[in-house]
């Protein structure tokens, strides 16, 4: 199922699962894994974009073998607030997604979690080449753990 609003995919999320967060670009999807008491997200591997079904089956091989217990995407909305054709292409794969598995998938504003990653990358001093290599699933880190610190904020109000 596919979730608009954090709080109803909260409710849908099993307990003691772990989640994962997703950077869908172009050629590439960023992923990063949560723990199971949902608080730190963990930078895990960029897949290289092929067809939808080999990166599908890629997602959900590390959804079963971390016992995941559903997915945050990314939404890349416009900076001033409005969708274009990026968001439209992350909603399609969550569609296509959500039909090859039952678990919630929700989205995240993800505006600037590039930028962030990258910023990061610099002040670590990390190479040219090697911020290439992982600013993807740096950046999928940066998405999921902001809805992580929502989710967390959610389970703690009155």
């Amino acid at each position: 199922m596919i979730f608009e609003k954090i709080d109803a995919f909260a409710a849908a999320l099993p307990a003691g699962r772990a989640i994962a967060g997703l950077d869908l670009g172009e050629k590439t999807i960023g992923v990063a894994v949560s723990d199971r008491m949902l608080s730190v997200a963990t930078p895990l591997e960029t897949i290289r974009r092929r067809k939808f079904g080999i990166d599908a089956e890629r997602l959900l091989e590390i959804a079963r073998t971390r016992d995941l217990g559903g997915f945050i995407l990314g939404l890349p909305y416009n900076m001033d607030g409005s969708e274009g054709p990026r968001c439209q292409s992350t909603r399609a794969f969550a569609r296509n997604l959500s039909r090859l598995t039952d678990l919630p998938i929700g989205f995240w504003d993800e505006r600037l979690s590039t930028v962030a990653a990258e910023r990061a990358l610099l002040e670590a001093d990390t190479s040219r080449k090697r911020r290439s290599e992982v600013i993807d699933h740096v950046a999928a880190g940066y998405i999921l753990q902001g809805a992580l610190d929502r989710l967390s904020h959610l389970r703690n109000a009155p």
